[in-house]
């Protein structure tokens, strides 16, 4: 199995949770932390920016060899955007969709031969904010929005060769960049309480709470669910504002 952006947070999450499972993975991550996270899991690391059809292509053909074939893709490589619409500049726009759009396609081309060959799976990691969102966040729900977009595309457009598309859409999880997010408001600790009383669980979620839903995915027991988006926000999604 191969996670991108596995280096931390969820991505090393959803490794871990494979891992237990007995799976056999490896990372691709720009960040060379993920050569650490890989060796604490016993799991492979190659170093590639996704944003880049070249290293792409370098990188999954070197995963697929080491692994000795594929049988599951997680695009999970991802940022935040904290932008406003006039003030962002193309290049950031292009920055952005690049890592949370285009790099998944980007995987997915280069990883669909050797998925086609096991009948595996893929698991792309969307967000909540694909169909709800906050102020200052532009344009994350757009580029989110259309991860889901292709998940149903490639679901529809592989069925039939027996490879399975869906999507995971996190909620506030327990991560680097919610916490920076959450540090980045006026008050932090208030905006944190203000959260966590609009979450019907009254808690943010934790990354291997993500990676289990991911490793049921992209397991046998999720053989007859392809398309989907699963939320796994702790029932944000579901409340009306009141």
């Amino acid at each position: 199995m191969l996670v991108t952006g596995g280096a931390r947070g969820i991505g090393a999450a959803i490794a871990e949770a494979v891992v237990d499972e007995g799976g056999s993975v490896a990372l691709l991550d720009l960040d060379h932390a993920g050569a650490e996270t890989a060796a604490g899991l016993g799991a492979r690391f190659f170093a590639c920016d996704v944003r880049s059809l070249e290293e792409v292509e370098r990188a999954v053909g070197e995963a697929v060899h080491a692994l000795g074939g594929l049988d599951g893709l997680v695009n999970n490589a991802g940022v935040n955007a904290y932008f406003d619409a006039v003030e962002m500049t193309e290049d950031d726009w292009d920055t952005v969709f690049a890592v949370d759009l285009k790099a998944a396609w980007l995987v997915a081309k280069a990883a669909l031969p050797a998925l086609l060959e096991r009948r595996g799976a893929i698991v792309n990691i969307s967000s909540i904010q694909a169909r709800l969102t906050i102020a200052g966040f532009f344009p994350y729900a757009a580029a989110k929005a259309g991860l889901e977009g292709l998940t149903r595309s490639l679901a529809l457009d592989y069925a039939a060769r027996g490879v399975r598309v869906n999507a995971v859409a996190p909620g506030y999880t327990d991560t680097r960049l919610v916490r920076e997010w959450l540090d980045r408001q006026p008050d932090p600790e208030a905006a944190r309480e203000s959260v966590l009383e609009k979450i019907p669980m009254g808690r943010i979620s934790t990354p291997r709470e993500i990676g289990n839903v991911v490793a049921f995915l992209l397991s046998e027991h999720a053989s007859a669910i392809t398309g989907a988006t699963i939320a796994v926000d702790a029932g944000l999604g579901i409340r009306y504002a009141t």
